[in-house]
């Protein structure tokens, strides 16, 4: 697009140009927060990981829960940085309940964004198909909506149920995001 548009594989955006030419770089949510801070915040519990939130300047309230809490430490930390467009990868299961667990480390999922000039413009994971897994995952989301979590989600029992019928594999993807522009 941006050849089509601009004759180069470059735009320039709020004073920045950003190259459009292949391959993308590629990097993990929290392999980049740990450059950021030193610190692997996967093997952190909820408090130790607010500590560090608060030590960067991330407003830190009882309904964060440890994704919530990671999510905020990447925004402030990494994501004004993305300029270039940048594929974000692996993020904590926390983070994506409607997510697959990631083949290699059950402790992250298998779902990536890609970033432009600090933006989330696209997101893609494989969804999950395995209704006990969901399920629980479900739960772990009512009980950050109990904490007052408002992005938390319900338990979706329609969902549940076509899992549990065997739904096949899917997956999810978007591209553009309202809440960027």
């Amino acid at each position: 697009m941006a050849n089509a548009s601009n004759g180069a594989p470059t735009a320039n955006f709020q004073g920045k140009e950003i190259s459009f030419k292949a391959p993308f770089k590629r990097i993990t949510m929290c392999g980049a927060i740990k450059e950021k801070t030193g610190q692997d915040v996967l093997e952190m519990d909820e408090q130790t990981l607010g500590e560090l939130c608060k030590k960067h300047g991330v407003e830190v309230t009882a309904a964060m829960g440890k994704g919530k809490l990671i999510d905020e430490l990447f925004s402030e930390l990494v994501q004004p940085e993305l300029i270039q467009p940048t594929f974000v990868m692996d993020f904590p299961l926390e983070m994506s309940p409607l997510c697959k667990k990631h083949r290699d480390d059950d402790r992250l999922t298998e779902r990536f964004e890609l970033y432009i000039a600090g933006f989330e413009v696209a997101i893609a994971y494989s969804e999950m198909n395995a209704p006990i897994d969901q399920r629980e995952r479900f739960e772990a989301q009512l009980k950050l909506m109990e904490r007052g979590d408002d992005e938390a989600m319900f338990i979706d029992r329609d969902f549940l149920r076509a899992l549990e019928y065997g739904m096949p594999p899917t997956s999810g993807i978007g591209i553009g995001n309202w809440t960027a522009w």
